[in-house]
């Protein structure tokens, strides 16, 4: 039974469905799906469309705390957020629920958009019949929108893609080509706005050169983990993120504060969505292996060599199979990632004939300066989808959707033109 409760002028009601894992045998294994459906408590009773959000990620739960272009969303729709298969209050997908799987692999094959679109449509039918509803897709949101437009496009009103637009043919190894060159130009930024963080960033870099340095929960920090803090730099609103732990990284003995640590741990660790990293570079794969596709791409980017004795630079949204060595959230799931990492049999995301004659109205904001979803990618991307309009803006930078209503209000109004 659905549990319903209200906040901050919000009716909020808890949804549960089962699906099967692999949609392809509905009649084997199951998981359940969790959803919350927000909506207005002045307009509860209102007969609005629905509007399903897809987080990004992968592997990231719906947000908890009602996110800021909730308020512009609920004057038009009724608003279901959706915690991904593996995620949240979903059947969870971890390093402690994977042990008691056959074949934990071939399980987690089963987590990636196709599979999210599919039970997307069964929640669809469990709330609003056959009634078509919209989609609003933030960054991989934007990437399973694209694909429930391939998949069942006649479930869709509207959809609306926040930093989402990714290439509908480059392999893994291609996406991160593109990236690396992106993560240098936030490095120039960054450092641009903090030179003193230079000489920083090279102490601490020397530090855990010289010394077995403990997170909190007792994994060691090493150099190339520590470089991955580079993560926030694509965030308008964790930019900073880094400047702000260098400040006091160190105590006045020379020791890494414990403060220091402690924010460290929470930006390096997985163990709050180990699916991001076991599946980060299965999202594009069609046809052919990831084979480790940041690692192998890195060694084209001299510039992030810490031996070659230049200025520390901090990668961005790589997954690397050290990883899996060093993080213990993500030990114990390195057989399943090298396994992933070698699978070649996945299915086409996309269907490029269904996408260039599309009907179903389509906005989507591209951010310019992007760090994460390569611009170039997202415009060809933009051409080939029938019925898209985009909006191409540097005000924003990935996170556009969190920072208010405005990005979306700009979205609903154009794919209502």
């Amino acid at each position: 039974m659905p549990v319903t409760h209200r906040h901050s002028g919000y009716v909020l009601t808890d949804h549960r469905i089962t699906v099967p894992l692999d949609h392809a045998d509905p009649g084997g294994r199951t998981i359940e799906v969790f959803a919350r459906e927000v909506v207005a408590a002045d307009r509860a009773a209102a007969d609005l469309p629905w509007l399903l959000y897809l987080e990004g990620g992968p592997g990231h739960r719906a947000p908890r705390t009602l996110p800021g272009w909730l308020e512009r969303a609920s004057r038009d729709y009724r608003v279901v957020l959706l915690d991904q298969r593996g995620t949240g209050l979903s059947t969870p997908a971890t390093r402690q629920t994977l042990t008691g799987v056959d074949d934990p692999a071939g399980h987690l094959r089963h987590f990636r958009a196709d599979s999210i679109v599919r039970d997307a449509e069964l929640l669809r039918a469990h709330l609003a019949g056959d009634r078509p509803w919209s989609v609003l897709g933030q960054s991989f949101g934007g990437f399973c929108a694209l694909t429930y437009l391939s998949l069942a496009p006649e479930g869709l009103r509207e959809v609306m893609i926040a930093g989402g637009l990714p290439s509908l043919t480059a392999s893994p190894y291609e996406v991160y080509l593109a990236a690396y060159p992106r993560v240098l130009a936030h490095n120039e930024r960054f450092f641009a706005r903090y030179p003193g963080d230079q000489e920083a960033a090279a102490k601490v870099v020397g530090h855990l050169r010289e010394h077995e340095v403990r997170l909190p929960g007792g994994d060691r920090l090493t150099p190339r983990r520590f470089q991955t803090l580079g993560i926030t730099f694509g965030q308008q609103g964790r930019f900073d993120t880094l400047h702000h732990l260098l400040e006091d990284a160190f105590t006045g003995d020379g020791e890494l504060s414990d403060a220091f640590l402690r924010q460290v741990d929470a930006v390096v660790s997985f163990a709050e969505h180990p699916l991001y990293a076991l599946l980060h570079e299965a999202i594009y794969c069609q046809g052919a292996a990831s084979a480790w596709a940041a690692q192998r791409a890195l060694g084209e980017f001299p510039e992030f060599d810490l031996e070659r004795g230049g200025p520390v630079r901090f990668t961005g949204e790589m997954i690397f199979p050290w990883l899996f060595e060093e993080d213990p959230a993500l030990a114990p799931l390195r057989p399943y990632a090298e396994r992933l990492a070698a699978y070649s049999a996945w299915p086409n995301l996309y269907d490029l004939d269904r996408l260039a004659g599309n009907t179903v109205p389509v906005a989507a904001a591209i951010y310019y300066d992007d760090m994460y979803v390569e611009r170039e990618h997202s415009l060809r991307t933009a051409e080939m989808v029938g019925g898209l309009t985009y909006w191409i803006t540097n005000e924003y930078a990935h996170d556009g959707l969190s920072r208010g209503p405005g990005a979306l209000d700009r979205l609903i109004g154009m794919v209502r033109r």
